[in-house]
């Protein structure tokens, strides 16, 4: 059965404490995001070695492979408008459907295994320019397609609660 489409705008988790995993974004320092980026993959990583990786917990909830396979395709897509916004002034950001990626990349059939080693190394690599970010640069803004302003640190602060919100999800 498909998931239904997540349509919320989960901006507002830029400005207070997410109610499910939470996440308090006034909590996050710019030093840190790299290792917690890194801590997010690597509890994910390990949850795509346990049992059941494939079983969805309802109709409504993703897998932890799919969860696993959203993660990875986050850090690459967050590390993508991290460059863009480090190299072009006030980029507008190409519109990344989840749910379509999930359905056309099939996150439901993919090997953990291999899901598990794309997701380290796509993590490694938005962490290392994460961590590499000068603190001038901060606020170098850019655009997502339905208008939200993001900074290069909001969209840090933006994509670690993701991530850390689908450790969450795994663990419930």
């Amino acid at each position: 059965m498909p998931i239904e489409p997540d349509t919320k705008d989960w901006t507002w988790v830029l400005r207070e404490r997410c109610p499910e995993c939470g996440f308090d974004p006034s909590l996050v320092e710019p030093h840190e995001v790299g290792g917690r980026i890194r801590a997010a993959a690597a509890a994910m990583h390990a949850r795509l070695h346990g049992e059941g990786v494939a079983e969805r917990p309802d109709d409504a909830t993703w897998s932890p492979l799919e969860y696993g396979a959203h993660m990875r395709d986050v850090c690459r897509v967050m590390h993508a408008r991290l460059d863009q916004l480090l190299t072009e002034d006030d980029p507008e950001f190409a519109n990344w459907d989840q749910d379509a990626a999930a359905v056309e990349g099939g996150y439901a059939t993919q090997d953990p295994e291999r899901v598990a080693v794309e997701l380290d190394l796509a993590a490694a690599a938005f962490a290392e320019e994460a961590e590499a970010v000068p603190t001038h640069a901060l606020q170098r803004p850019g655009r997502r397609s339905n208008g939200s302003v993001f900074t290069v640190e909001t969209l840090l602060v933006y994509a670690l609660h993701d991530l850390e919100h689908h450790v969450h999800d795994v663990a419930r």
